[in-house]
């Protein structure tokens, strides 16, 4: 084309290519940009303006709104200069669009305003459109929903803008709760929006993947953002926008590390590109997150910087909701006064008045509390009452804030009955959300949103004094994910399962060599990237798990404790207490505060870790001498005032970071773990219906001298046992092998995931077998012993959760298990582990031949010593 080319052809070209950019940005955006450059060589002004606003509106889709404001400027000057009223009028729609994103409301009114009466006729229907965004931004949610419906209906409407307004529309009615109508208006903006192109196809995945989590489908809206994620990457657009609603599904998830990181990425990229509109609501955000995280300075920082940016923007409704994440983050701090409460209530109209009744709840509940915390009971109830009431018939998550509020409110108004049958019905809403999930983490998670349900309930019936109610009310909070097995199934994940392996290979042989190979970093970082696959599969898998069973009874429980005493320990705010079944009754012991068994317990376990390396004598003897203070005052602590015998058979279900105690070096007698007395009894049940399950398997894991020993002596003592050493004790071996075997010991290393425990791994010839994978194989032996490092310690979850080995192989079906808490010596494990055989094999169950065992062991050897404190026997069998 030369500079003689028609200018009418130009022009044609240039709204032509408009229309392609708006379907296409990316593809689209160079020939933009090479019109720009072929309209003013040609100096046709019309179509350089009308080239400008495509190449704008493509840099706006990349989220370079700055840039796309300086194109708009230039195009909006030359129109103006050369009086092209219908383009200027082109124009100031988009550069309205670029600055409402930019946080500039009132220039983006001004465009519209000027627009309106420069456009040509048939354009007037882009002025609506226009028109509708601002007020849905500005949180004028009703004109903007009429808006929209308006231009649904009527047939002149680009089907470019049908898609948006109903996309639009969609958003609108989740946020009020009118989900059946949203999802309808998606599908028709998803029909047309393959006949416009990807960019669009991308924004309603987008937006269905939010609505739906909006509607309480959480694992369902996690998939929709996967495919989201992938439909803005085909088309080349930036994902600041997917991670802030990607953000909100973890957080409802309470997946709150892998929320804030996805809410930080999507910050960052507004800060850099410059979108304050987005960046804004990035913010807030991280401000909600830092509540979740317990970090109440960081919140209000984060809420304060977000209100000051709504400020400046004039959108009042998302202004309140940052006011209302800043008021609660000065509640949790201790430091709300009057002017809090009246910024609260505010919030509250607010929001009510904007229809988002959902949101309404949690800003009547934060109103409710600080009225409580300022001592004004009556304003206090009536504000919980309210959000009670918003609450009701809305998604499951909203609910049970409701039934918080409920409950709080029947409390403040010493109605105990009212306040137990809230926490009830909000623990049994929940139960059933949790089972719908379709991994054990996301199920052990989710139990964080019933914390202050279990706490209101456990405080009244602990007023009410009846052991068994308290023992009946531990009972429906604790492990209660677990009940709930997902089937098995690995094929999602075989393929990244092998990867992990593989990565884990790399990291070993990186440790044998020097300067060669990647680096430790890279190889790390592929590491996570694999474990974040296979996590967002189980999260994503369709769910057949039942609904967990009904709590034991106590006299069902002792009937299957024959003799033993149940010691199930709770936490009341900060109080520690047990409840202590016995034979003939049931008590409740005030244990003091919570907080002080774990100091000890942090001081033993760096003494026995002193004690596992090779030190000095007197360096030895020191580290003995404060195990042995710290054992002591932990069963001063823990045990002692239980008055038990020395010597009774002890069944013991921790809490929180009692998990990690090593109970055996506490107590005279056979004892064993559970995470709940419903485990135990389960555990019970299996240990008799699976009598028969004969088979023995014995492994031996790689690098380790005492394993190989440790395998050679059990063989003599299991002439029949299936044996695998290196090199075939791979995963797959030790998986097909101790599916439904009697007994399977494993001796070789352990690794603890504290960050991630069903990440944690037996390490096998071929690399780790993960919590996740054993999972997944669905592989439950009846008996199981691992002699290895730490693989006893579950990780605890709010809401008196725990994941880790034991925990996943009780859930699946294992009746007892062996396991350590503690790094362990290799060496010194052998005879220990001889003599527990010993005992298994005169039929004594493994709490009572690992007591036997441990009676054995010379404990003035340091690395018998920490054996004798650290071998613990889970469950009954």
């Amino acid at each position: 084309m030369t500079e003689q080319e028609p200018t009418a052809d130009l022009v044609i070209q240039a709204r032509r290519v408009h229309e392609n950019v708006i379907a296409d940005p990316m593809r689209f955006r160079s020939a933009a940009a090479d019109l720009v450059g072929r309209a003013r060589r040609a100096g046709d002004r019309e179509a350089l303006v009308l080239a400008l606003r495509a190449l704008a509106w493509a840099e706006r889709a990349r989220l370079a709104d700055a840039q796309a404001k300086i194109l708009l400027d230039e195009a909006a000057r030359i129109a103006r200069r050369h009086r092209l009223d219908h383009a200027l009028g082109d124009v100031l729609l988009s550069r309205a669009a670029v600055n409402q994103e930019l946080g500039r409301m009132g220039s983006a009114q001004r465009d519209l305003d000027l627009a309106g009466g420069l456009v040509a006729v048939g354009r007037a229907v882009e002025v609506r459109f226009q028109r509708a965004v601002l007020h849905q931004n500005l949180g004028r949610l009703g004109p903007a929903a009429t808006a929209y419906r308006e231009l649904l209906a009527r047939s002149d409407t680009p089907a470019r803008i049908k898609v948006i307004a109903g996309n639009n529309l969609a958003m609108i009615d989740a946020q009020v709760g009118r989900y059946g109508e949203a999802f309808r208006h998606l599908d028709g903006a998803a029909r047309r929006a393959g006949q416009v192109g990807p960019a669009l196809v991308a924004m309603v995945l987008e937006t269905q993947a939010w609505a739906t989590v909006q509607a309480g489908r959480l694992v369902e809206g996690l998939r929709l953002f996967e495919e989201s994620a992938r439909a803005h990457e085909a088309a080349g657009l930036p994902l600041g926008e997917h991670f802030v609603e990607y953000s909100d599904a973890l957080m409802d998830l309470r997946l709150l590390p892998e929320a804030t990181a996805a809410a930080r990425s999507a910050a960052d990229v507004f800060r850099t590109m410059g979108v304050p509109l987005m960046g804004a609501e990035a913010q807030l955000r991280i401000a909600q997150l830092a509540m979740l995280l317990d970090d109440p300075v960081a919140a209000e920082r984060a809420a304060a910087t977000a209100v000051e940016s709504f400020g400046r923007q004039d959108r009042t409704v998302w202004k309140a909701r940052a006011v209302l994440v800043r008021t609660e983050a000065r509640l949790r701090a201790g430091s709300v006064d009057a002017a809090d409460l009246r910024r609260a209530r505010h919030v509250c109209a607010t929001l009510t008045s904007a229809g988002l009744a959902s949101s309404a709840v949690h800003a009547h509940v934060v109103a409710g509390r600080i009225a409580a915390k300022l001592g004004r009971v009556g304003d206090a109830v009536r504000s919980l009452e309210r959000a009670a009431e918003l609450a009701t018939a809305r998604p499951i998550l909203v609910r049970l804030l409701g039934r918080v509020a409920a409950a709080l409110a029947a409390r403040m108004s010493g109605r105990r009955g009212e306040t137990l049958a809230n926490c009830r019905r909000g623990l049994r809403d929940l139960a059933r959300h949790r089972a719908a999930l379709p991994s054990a983490e996301l199920r052990a998670l989710a139990s964080g949103h019933g914390v202050e349900l279990g706490q209101l309930g456990l405080e009244v019936v602990i007023e009410a004094g009846a052991p068994r109610h308290v023992l009946d009310w531990m009972e429906r909070t604790r492990a209660a994910a677990l009940l709930a097995v997902e089937p098995a199934g690995s094929r999602d994940i075989d393929d990244d399962l092998a990867a992990l392996r593989a990565a884990y290979a790399e990291v070993e042989a990186m440790t044998l060599q020097t300067n060669r190979g990647p680096t430790a970093e890279t190889l790390l970082t592929r590491q996570a990237t694999i474990e974040s696959r296979i996590r967002r599969a189980t999260w994503q898998r369709h769910t057949s798990a039942g609904p967990a069973a009904t709590p034991i009874g106590v006299s069902r429980l002792r009937e299957l404790l024959a003799g033993r005493i149940l010691v199930e320990y709770g936490i009341l705010h900060d109080r520690l207490m047990a409840i202590v079944v016995e034979p003939r009754r049931s008590r409740v012991v005030p244990l003091g505060t919570a907080g002080t068994p774990a100091v000890h317990l942090r001081a033993l376990l760096f003494a026995l870790r002193r004690l596992t390396e090779s030190r000095p004598p007197a360096s030895l003897a020191a580290a003995r001498l404060s195990a042995d203070h710290h054992i002591g005052t932990l069963r001063e602590l823990l045990l002692d005032p239980l008055a038990v015998a020395p010597d009774a058979e002890l069944v013991v279900v921790p809490v929180g970071q009692l998990h990690g105690v090593p109970w055996p070096a506490m107590h005279d007698g056979p004892l064993s773990l559970a995470p709940s007395a419903r485990f135990w009894a389960r555990t019970r049940t299996s240990a008799v219906d699976r009598r028969r399950a004969r088979r023995v398997v014995l492994v031996e894991g790689p690098h380790l001298p005492g394993a190989t020993a440790e395998i050679r002596r059990l063989h003599r003592l299991y002439p029949d046992a299936t044996v695998i050493t290196p090199p075939h004790s791979t995963t797959a071996a030790v998986v097909d092998l101790a599916d439904g075997a009697g007994l399977v010991h494993l001796a070789c290393h352990g690794l603890l995931r504290s960050d991630n425990p069903l990440f944690s791994s037996l390490i096998l010839s071929d690399g780790p077998l993960t919590v996740q994978e054993f999972q997944a194989r669905g592989a439950a032996p009846n008996r199981l012993v691992l002699a290895s490092c730490q693989s006893g310690i579950d990780v605890s979850y709010a809401g008196d959760e725990v994941l880790g080995f034991v925990s996943a192989l009780l859930a699946r079906g294992t009746a007892g298990i062996v396991a350590s808490t503690a790094a362990v010596p290799d060496v010194a494990a052998v005879d220990l582990m001889c003599a527990l055989h010993e005992g298994l094999i005169s039929g004594r169950t493994l709490a009572h031949a690992l007591h036997a065992a441990r009676a054995t062991l010379d404990r003035s050897d340091p690395a018998a010593f920490v054996n004798w404190c650290t071998f613990t026997a889970h469950g009954a069998a």
